[in-house]
């Protein structure tokens, strides 16, 4: 499954007193507890530990160590035939422009002379969920939105939960023999290597992986590793599961290869207008978003950014990942909305509380691209 961050399939309010905020790139010199739906903080001055809630509305939290993370509260629950609720986990490299300190990733799968890992894990019984490892790549170094290639290492399920796809054989890597599925979340390809039986520590090559990976044709040597992340996908219970050390090490030094061409920004403007259409009351409002490519290229995956004007709040979403940080709004696609072809349209909508003379926001920024206003 992916954990880039998805949506939240049901509407819910969050309620700021409930939730204690780590800001992005804190530092967890004690044990830091993080409620906040996306809340993350550094340990080691070297790794980012990420609650990463995505999957449901109900509170999740976790207590970061120095040298890991443990689940203490998990209130939310997801069918075994569907998406877990979250992806609590500790990674290097960058994640949606949430970078580790002093990463030098992303970088070419050609440039890698080594890539190692180790990870301990500590389970519960009595739960649903997987123990994963995940391996990030795209064909270019994209520090944000959704990357096109996610190897997952399920190191333990437990539960009537399977992989992505279907099983397309096997492979000898870390001294074991793995079951390899492959498929398609809707928004990105998967290949997940599972073990036969629950594994609770592993030091071995990421780069392995990477490779055979490689060899089943799914990437090139010339695509980019941008982050490197274990966690857990829990879908029903889960407090008490715990990554108790992680390490991750990525050097350069291999045999570069050149990198493809870039497509040139189109002309006449930019490659999207947003069209942002609202409906307001005493203290609320909704809003109907429909972004418009207007470029000549597919988009594969969107982050919309953009400013609420003073006193507007939001409070739950559909058809897509809707966060705030004051006033910052990030909008993320869900998997049936991701692609959107030359001419295309994607739409989500959210509701939000109002206090004050309503107003609608006026910038939109598409991945990074100013749009134009419909």
């Amino acid at each position: 499954m992916k954990r880039q961050l998805r949506a939240l399939a049901a509407a819910g309010l969050l309620v700021a007193s409930s939730l204690v905020a780590v800001a992005l790139g804190g530092n967890a010199s004690a044990d830091t507890q993080i409620c906040e739906q996306y809340g993350s903080t550094t340990i080691q001055g070297r790794y980012v530990v990420q609650n990463n809630r995505w999957g449901t509305t109900a509170q999740q939290c976790i207590n970061v160590t120095s040298n890991g993370f443990e689940i203490t509260t998990l209130n939310g629950s997801s069918p075994t035939n569907g998406a877990p609720t979250a992806y609590p986990s500790v990674f290097f490299g960058c994640h949606y422009t949430n970078c580790s300190p002093g990463t030098n990733l992303p970088i070419q799968v050609s440039q890698i002379s080594s890539a190692t890992s180790s990870i301990s894990y500590r389970y519960v019984s009595g739960a649903t969920y997987n123990a994963s490892y995940d391996i990030w790549l795209d064909p270019s170094p994209k520090r944000d939105g959704v990357n096109q290639m996610e190897i997952m290492i399920w190191l333990n399920r437990q539960g009537p939960i399977q992989p992505i796809g279907s099983v397309v054989g096997t492979a000898n890597l870390a001294g074991r023999t793995w079951e390899v599925w492959r498929g398609s979340n809707g928004s990105n390809n998967v290949i997940s290597y599972v073990a036969p039986s629950a594994i609770s520590s592993l030091n071995f090559s990421v780069l392995d992986f990477i490779n055979d990976t490689r060899n089943r044709g799914a990437i090139t040597n010339s695509w980019y590793l941008t982050s490197i992340q274990a966690g857990f996908e829990p879908w029903q219970g889960g407090v008490g599961l715990a990554v108790t050390s992680f390490s991750a090490n990525v050097n350069g030094g291999g045999n570069p290869t050149t990198p493809p061409p870039t497509t040139p920004p189109p002309t006449g403007g930019a490659a999207c207008a947003v069209k942002y259409t609202a409906n307001s009351w005493n203290n609320g409002f909704t809003a109907d978003v429909q972004i418009t490519n207007t470029g000549s290229s597919a988009i594969n995956g969107w982050t919309l950014t953009y400013g609420l004007p003073s006193g507007q709040q939001v409070t739950n979403s559909w058809n897509a990942t809707v966060s705030q940080s004051g006033s910052t709004v990030t909008a993320r696609n869900v998997g049936h909305n991701g692609s959107v072809a030359p001419g295309g349209t994607a739409s989500f909508g959210y509701q939000g509380t109002l206090s004050g003379a309503y107003s609608s926001p006026t910038s939109f920024s598409l991945n990074g691209a100013t749009c134009s206003r419909n």
